[in-house]
């Protein structure tokens, strides 16, 4: 679903507004179901309706082919990018906080065998800890409150098993830039964090997003067997 950078701006600044009003509520993560309550695709930034572009050409340049094994889709939203890892061949779980997008993606995805289900990224299903074999992170972390920053990097990779790996796409900012407003990118330094919970950082990748103009950073990690 191709949008100009003009609609990605308006749909950004919806985001925006939603957030502000429900965090005026005392509630930091309510406005992620309201985006899509609102029933409209024009209205959410990151809904392509197609894997992620970054993460497809890392997916392509590795020749990755899932052989059965297990992966999880952080935030999935409506499904993309979960269905293109069950197209290559892993046992997939998406999850997300949103119950409207979790319906959306079984109905859009209903021909497939992928496990959706609605889950709170600080509150997961006890049996996914250090569970599955292939992680996938894609814009969950930058929408959310900095001073959940850290926890939601520690709650990512509580969820890669032994000899798993996790890829991470996010936009980017050099350490000590202003992070600016939502979507708030992540630096090297708060990208440190999944090292620090015991990841190895395999391959770092900056890209230049060619309809913003804007960094993108690529990130693969390995947790050790």
């Amino acid at each position: 679903m191709a949008r100009t950078l003009e609609e990605k701006d308006a749909a950004r600044q919806r985001v925006r507004d939603l957030a502000e009003e429900y965090a005026e509520r005392g509630d930091q993560l309510g406005w992620f179901d309201a985006v899509y309550k609102e029933g409209n695709l024009d209205s959410i930034p990151w809904a392509d309706l197609e894997p992620n572009r970054f993460f497809k050409q890392w997916a392509e340049d590795h020749q990755l082919k899932g052989d059965g094994r297990r992966a999880l889709v952080v935030g999935c939203g409506l499904g993309d990018d979960a269905k293109y890892l069950y197209d290559v061949g892993f046992d997939v779980t998406a999850f997300d906080i949103s119950p409207t997008a979790i319906d959306w993606a079984k109905r859009l995805h209903h021909e497939t065998k992928i496990h959706f289900e609605t889950a709170d990224l600080f509150q997961p299903f006890r049996g996914w800890l250090e569970a599955f074999d292939f992680v996938l992170e894609i814009y969950t972390i930058q929408p959310l409150p900095m001073e959940m920053r850290s926890n939601a990097i520690d709650a990512v990779a509580s969820f890669v098993a032994p000899g798993g790996e996790l890829v991470v796409v996010c936009r980017g900012r050099g350490n000590g830039e202003e992070v600016g407003q939502i979507p708030y990118p992540l630096s090297k330094a708060d990208l440190s964090g999944f090292e620090a919970d015991g990841l190895e950082q395999i391959e770092f990748n900056e890209v230049k997003d060619d309809v913003d103009d804007e960094r993108r950073f690529v990130v693969h990690y390995r947790r050790p067997s």
